[in-house]
């Protein structure tokens, strides 16, 4: 690797509201060599998410926050080039957790060798990954969806969203509706993913637009945006109905936003409603990938990816998935 440069983006400064391009910056440095135990890591994928910009804020969380000046990481997906590893050979495909990076030196025990010939490297990244087992996880374990149940699932075009969907219809579900931020959107979950009823909420009345597609209310909410939709769904809740709240994307850029006014009805209701986090359920790992590639071999899901090229584009394609730019999974594509 003598001679190549490592192209890195780092945090340069903390975003207030919705982060700026001049947030981040795009740094040339050596390729290291791997040391005793260690691999070096071409990457070829590598995801951008929404709970990234909850590690931008210097606050405590479950996980530490990026560090201003340090490299940003996050999962990705490439060929081992150089390996000092008994465990770990050059030549193979690994998933690991330091992208936004064209090359990662880990420790071979921090990577997990992947077959990329059964299915794509960005797989791995989506539907055979965390976005995958936090829809599997979330609907069948936290909110505990049971066959003949109605199942809303807000932000259903994005990475967990678009399986949420498909997982409950295969499990059984009476009604699948979703939301999404475009009429194309919408188009796509009940034509393509098999979505009972879907709306735009952009069109306002999300209320209104519940109760219309599902007329006896809902048994299981799976909550990906929080704010306005969360509110509104919670009129709608049926007598001791589930929520799994996996995000609050409408809420990460705008610290001072409304607070759900009623949340009362979580009393009257007898509702159960529930935070959760993907790191606490991998234990359902290996259920999830024999469940999913079964349905991904049948042809019984759809996976929806959304690709930008070259690792100078990827804050690009971080601040389109804020905004709803991407059709299920985003993933930045580093090499031809």
């Amino acid at each position: 690797m003598t001679g190549t440069v490592n192209r890195v983006w780092h945090l340069a400064a903390r975003p207030t509201g919705f982060p700026s391009e001049s947030d981040f910056e795009l740094r040339p440095e050596p390729v290291p060599s791997p040391g005793p135990g260690q691999v070096l890591v071409r990457n070829e994928v590598m995801s951008v998410d929404p709970a990234m910009r909850g590690r931008m804020n210097d606050v405590k969380s479950y996980v530490e926050p990026f560090q201003l000046g340090a490299p940003l990481d996050g999962g990705a997906v490439g060929t081992v080039v150089a390996s000092r590893s008994g465990d770990v050979e050059a030549g193979q495909s690994v998933l690991h957790g330091l992208g936004w990076r064209e090359y990662a030196l880990l420790d071979a025990a921090r990577v997990r060798v992947v077959d990329t010939t059964a299915a794509p490297a960005s797989a791995f990244l989506g539907v055979l990954g965390m976005p995958g087992l936090t829809a599997y996880a979330g609907l069948l374990d936290v909110a505990r969806m049971r066959p003949e149940e109605t199942v809303f699932v807000s932000g259903a075009a994005g990475a967990v969203g678009t399986l949420v969907g498909q997982i409950a219809r295969l499990r059984g579900a009476r009604l699948v509706i979703g939301s999404a931020g475009t009429p194309e959107k919408v188009r796509y979950l009940t034509e393509e993913l098999g979505f009972d009823g879907a709306f735009n909420y952009r069109d306002g009345d999300i209320r209104g637009q519940l109760k219309r597609l599902a007329p006896d209310g809902i048994d299981v909410f799976f909550d990906n945006v929080g704010g306005e939709q969360l509110e509104a769904a919670l009129f709608r809740m049926n007598l001791h109905g589930r929520i799994a709240v996996c995000g609050a994307i409408s809420q990460y850029n705008t610290p001072d936003a409304t607070g759900i006014r009623n949340l009362s009805l979580l009393i009257s209701k007898r509702l159960t409603m529930q935070g959760f986090l993907v790191l606490d359920h991998w234990s359902r790992r290996e259920a999830f990938m024999e469940e999913m590639t079964a349905w991904l071999r049948e042809d019984r899901i759809k996976v929806a990816e959304t690709f930008v090229d070259g690792i100078d584009h990827a804050v690009e394609a971080f601040l389109g998935m804020l905004k709803g730019a991407n059709l299920g999974k985003m993933i930045v594509r580093l090499t031809a």
